[in-house]
């Protein structure tokens, strides 16, 4: 058996922009999981850069981290500030029936 390198995936090498954010943000709020939804939004952060948004959110890195790790639970005001510190709004859209 021949065994090929592999090397993990990070997302967060693919969120260069807000709308590339926006793009994972929406899929991942399609799981309707509350930990995808929050993973996601760390990996969003972490791309945008944790030091910078806990400066422009008066939130700390070590809160981010706790509260957008899988299993996370951020408070809608702690998603709110990250969402406009990002750049990225959260809309809402009837189901399609």
């Amino acid at each position: 058996m021949v065994k090929v390198p592999t090397t993990p995936f990070d997302p967060t090498e693919y969120i260069r922009t807000p709308e590339e954010a926006a793009l994972y943000l929406s899929s991942a709020l399609q799981s309707h999981d509350a930990g995808v939804i929050a993973a996601a939004l760390g990996d969003i952060a972490r791309a945008a850069g944790a030091s910078d948004l806990a400066r422009q959110t008066g939130i700390s890195r070590a809160s981010l981290y706790s509260a957008l790790r899988e299993g996370g639970n951020p408070t809608l005001e702690t998603v709110l500030k990250l969402l406009d510190a990002m750049g990225v709004e959260l809309t809402a859209r009837a189901k399609a029936a």
